[in-house]
C-alpha cells in the first residue's frame, strides 16, 4: 500500500528514448553555457605542457644545485675560469654528432634534453654518489689513497655511466618514434656525455686554477694548462666514447622494433657494461703514471675511438642506402620521380637541391627562395622518415598505425613535390647520380577515375562517382606488399577521404 502510493506520487521523468536524438542533441547548450563540467582530476598529468614544464623545472633545480656545489669547491674565480675553458670543446663535439645525424636528424628538443640531463642531473648524481661512496670506503678501510683509487676505477664508472644512460633510456622509451636507428643512439648518447663532460671539466679546471693560485704557477707549466690539454685537447671524446657504447646498444635495440623484447633489454645492458668497462680502464690508466697513461691512451683509447667513429659513419651511410633501397617503390607508383631516390641517397645532392630551389625561387624575392629551400629540406626529412618506416615494417618492426603514418608522410611529400621534385631531379643530374636515361613519369590517373589501393582493393568512391575500375595485377606477385600493411601508393595522390587528398580532386 505504501509502495504503491509512493510510486503514484513520483513526478514523471522524461525518457531519452521518447525524443528524437537529433532534437535532444540540438537542445544541449554550448560549452560556454555548461553548468556541469567534466572533472579534470588526473588529466593534468597527461598534458604535454605540464610534463615539459616538470622536466625543465627538474633540470633547472639540478643545475642550480650543481652550480652551487661546483662554485663552493672551486671558488667564484676558479668557477669562471673553468667555465670559460670547459665550453671550448662543446661546440665542436655537438657539431660532430649533429653531422652524423644529418641524414635523418632528430628533433633538437631531444638533443637539448640529453645535453641538459648530462650537464645537470647526471653530474649532480655523480658528484653526490661518488663523494659519499669514496668517503664511506675511506672510513671503512682507514686508507684514503686506496679509497680514491677504488672510487675512480670502480664506483665512478658505474655511477656516471648509469646516470648518463638514464637520458638515453628516457628518450628511447618516450620518444621511440624519433629513436629508430643506431645513429640516433650514438647522437643522443654523445650529447648526454658532452653535457656531463662540460660540467666535470668546469670542476677539474676550476680546482686546477685554484692550485695554481696557491702555488703561484702560470703559463704552460701550470696545472690549469696541463688539465686543459689532457681533458679538452687530448681526450675531449673520452666521456662521449664511453656513453656512445650505451647508445649503440639502444640503437641496435631500436632497429628490431618492439617485437624483440629480449633484444631490447639485453643489447642496452651489454652496451652499458662495455661503457663501464672502458670508463674503468681509462680511469685506472691514470694510476699507472705518465708512461702507462700514454700507453693505454695510444694502444686502447685511440683504436676504440677509431672503431666507434667508423661504425657511426658506416651507420650513416647505411641510412643513405636505405633511402636508395626503399624509395624506388614509391617512385614506381608515381609518388616520386625516378631521380628522387637517387638524389635523396646522396648528401651532396640534397644540399645541391636546397641551393637550386633557393636560386630558382629567390631572384626577385629572397624570402620566397628561403621558403623554397626550407620546403626541399622538409621534403628530404619526410622522405627519409618514410624510408626508415618502411624498412622497419619489412623487418617485422611495424606498429599498428603503420598505414596511417605512411599516409601522413605521403601527404607531406605530395604537398611539397612541386618545389622539391624538380630541384632533386636537377641535383641528381648535376651530381652524377643519374647514370642512365630516366624513363618518363607515368601521367597521373584522371580525377574522374577511382583511386585504388596497392593491393587491388578499390578505394571508396565519391558519392555519384563512376563504377570502380578493374583491380591492378602484378603478374601474380606484388613486389610492393609486405605483411598486410596498407600502402597507399597512388600516382595521383591519397585515397578519397585520406589526409593527403589533393584539393579539387
Amino acid at each position: 500500500m505504501y509502495e504503491a502510493s509512493a510510486q503514484h506520487q513520483q513526478p514523471a521523468v522524461p525518457v531519452l528514448g521518447e525524443q528524437r536524438l537529433d532534437e535532444f542533441l540540438g537542445a544541449v547548450p554550448g560549452q560556454g553555457h555548461w553548468r556541469y563540467r567534466p572533472r579534470g582530476l588526473g588529466m593534468v598529468w597527461r598534458s604535454k605542457a605540464f610534463r615539459a614544464g616538470a622536466v625543465v623545472t627538474l633540470l633547472a633545480l639540478c643545475g642550480l644545485v650543481i652550480l652551487a656545489l661546483v662554485r663552493e669547491q672551486t671558488g667564484t674565480e676558479g668557477f669562471l675560469v673553468g667555465l670559460g675553458l670547459a665550453v671550448l670543446p662543446v661546440p665542436l663535439l655537438m657539431a660532430a654528432f649533429r653531422w652524423l645525424d644529418r641524414v635523418d636528424p632528430g628533433p633538437w628538443r631531444n638533443l637539448l634534453f640529453a645535453f641538459a640531463w648530462g650537464a645537470c642531473a647526471a653530474a649532480l648524481v655523480a658528484i653526490v654518489a661518488n663523494t659519499f661512496a669514496t668517503r664511506w670506503i675511506a672510513t671503512a678501510t682507514a686508507d684514503a689513497v686506496s679509497a680514491d683509487t677504488l672510487g675512480a676505477t670502480v664506483i665512478a664508472p658505474v655511477v656516471e655511466e648509469s646516470a648518463k644512460a638514464a637520458a638515453v633510456l628516457l628518450i628511447f622509451l618516450f620518444r621511440g618514434r624519433e629513436f629508430g636507428s643506431l645513429v640516433h643512439g650514438v647522437v643522443v648518447a654523445g650529447f648526454t656525455a658532452t653535457g656531463f663532460a662540460f660540467t666535470e671539466n668546469i670542476l677539474y679546471l676550476g680546482n686546477a686554477f685554484g692550485e695554481d693560485q696557491q702555488l703561484g704557477t702560470t703559463g704552460f707549466a701550470s696545472a690549469t694548462a696541463g688539465t686543459f690539454f689532457v681533458r679538452a685537447v687530448m681526450s675531449p671524446f673520452a666521456h662521449p666514447l664511453f656513453t656512445v657504447l650505451t647508445g649503440i646498444g639502444f640503437g641496435l635495440a631500436a632497429l628490431g622494433g618492439r617485437r624483440h623484447r629480449v633484444r631490447r633489454v639485453l643489447l642496452p645492458l651489454l652496451g652499458l657494461v662495455l661503457a663501464m668497462g672502458m670508463h674503468a680502464a681509462w680511469n685506472g690508466a691514470s694510476a699507472l703514471g705518465g708512461l702507462g697513461f700514454y700507453a693505454v691512451y695510444g694502444a686502447f683509447m685511440v683504436p676504440c675511438f677509431a672503431l666507434v667513429t667508423w661504425l657511426a659513419i658506416w651507420s650513416r651511410q647505411r641510412e643513405l642506402r636505405t633511402l636508395a633501397a626503399e624509395l624506388p617503390v614509391y617512385a614506381a607508383a608515381g609518388w616520386l620521380t625516378p631521380a628522387e631516390p637517387l638524389a635523396l641517397a646522396s648528401m651532396r645532392a640534397r644540399s645541391s637541391a636546397r641551393d637550386v630551389a633557393r636560386r630558382w625561387n629567390g631572384h626577385q624575392d629572397p624570402a620566397r627562395g628561403a621558403g623554397a629551400a626550407r620546403a626541399v629540406a622538409e621534403y628530404e626529412s619526410f622522405a627519409t622518415s618514410l624510408a626508415v618506416l618502411r624498412r622497419r615494417a619489412r623487418h617485422g618492426g611495424a606498429e599498428g598505425d603503420f598505414a596511417a603514418r605512411e599516409r601522413e608522410l605521403l601527404h607531406h611529400l605530395w604537398q611539397r613535390r612541386d618545389v622539391a621534385g624538380p630541384a632533386l631531379t636537377y641535383a641528381a643530374q648535376v651530381t652524377g647520380r643519374i647514370r642512365r636515361p630516366i624513363p618518363p613519369v607515368p601521367p597521373p590517373v584522371p580525377p574522374h577515375l577511382p583511386r585504388q589501393y596497392l593491393y587491388g582493393h578499390t578505394a571508396p568512391v565519391r558519392p555519384g562517382g563512376p563504377v570502380p575500375a578493374p583491380h591492378r595485377h602484378y603478374g601474380g606477385h606484388n613486389p610492393y606488399l609486405h605483411g598486410g600493411h596498407n600502402l597507399y601508393l597512388h600516382p595521383d595522390g591519397p585515397a578519397p577521404g585520406a589526409a593527403g587528398t589533393r584539393p579539387g580532386c
